[in-house]
């Protein structure tokens, strides 16, 4: 057993002691835990795109996705979806699952769309995947750390996982306000109209993270969705490169599409 020798200056040699014990109370669960809360959220993030078996490569992977409700069905960004399936030519949409450049393919729907928060909901076949749960999107708050899992340029390197951590910096509008009506394009005015905020986080998404769940690093509870695309063309049109910022959907939006569908979380 350690024993410390305290002198004159107890108190305050006490105070440092507890100190230390409590940064390593708030840090190491999270830090422990992490690996095992990944472990467990992977089985339900899965690929998002489209397969015509008369294309070369047939499977195009566009986003990512999370399963949800009861195990059949994936939340994503709805821009990850295309805006017209050719199934003239046998197109259809796919989730993917497993891992590498061979991945498992499971024919989906489309079975309700968000366009206002850019989310979309999704059925597969197949057996049902471990679903991830719905957090409390209202409680998160500026300064706490939560992680995103995904697929960044998986249509280069296939369905490998890609785990990022960041803090939420702020929460801020969807859309900046112009400076003059004349600079509002269509899509800010339609965004303006039906204002909310999203999660900014100081993390970097890449082509492919698009639609990845947004997650609690101890408890794994969903608190949003990433959106690589449809949030920065509000905010971030102004830049001349993209930032390392990363925006994420409350959510409590994905609760709503849920049981718009009749799938109650």
């Amino acid at each position: 057993m350690l024993h410390f020798e305290v002198g004159k200056s107890d108190g305050q040699s006490r105070g440092l002691i507890y100190l230390f014990v409590y940064l390593i109370m708030l840090s190491g669960p999270c830090l422990a835990d992490l690996p095992d809360t990944i472990e467990r959220a992977l089985p339900s993030i899965v690929g998002v795109g489209t397969v015509q078996m008369t294309r070369r490569p047939p499977a195009k992977l566009t986003g990512t996705g999370f399963v949800v409700g009861d195990g059949r069905h994936v939340i994503t960004n709805a821009h990850v979806i295309p805006e017209k399936i050719d199934a003239a030519r046998l197109e259809y949409l796919a989730v993917f699952t497993g891992k590498g450049k061979n991945p498992k393919v499971r024919q989906a729907v489309k079975v309700k769309q968000d366009k206002t928060h850019d989310l979309v909901l999704l059925r597969f076949e197949g057996e049902p995947l471990p679903a991830l749960s719905l957090g409390q999107s209202s409680r998160v708050r500026v300064g706490e750390e939560y992680v995103f899992t995904g697929f960044p340029l998986g249509v280069l390197f296939g369905l490998y996982p890609v785990t990022h951590r960041g803090m939420v910096s702020s929460i801020t509008p969807i859309a900046l306000q112009a400076n003059a009506a004349s600079q509002l394009d269509p899509t800010q005015i339609r965004r303006l109209r039906s204002p909310y905020d999203v999660f900014q986080l100081d993390a970097t998404a890449y082509p492919g993270n698009s639609g990845s769940p947004l997650y609690d690093p101890e408890t794994g509870r969903v608190v949003g969705t990433i959106n690589k695309v449809f949030v920065k063309e509000g905010r971030e049109n102004v830049l001349a490169k993209p930032s390392g910022i990363t925006y994420a959907i409350p959510g409590e939006y994905a609760r709503q599409l849920l049981k718009a569908a009749g799938l109650a979380p």
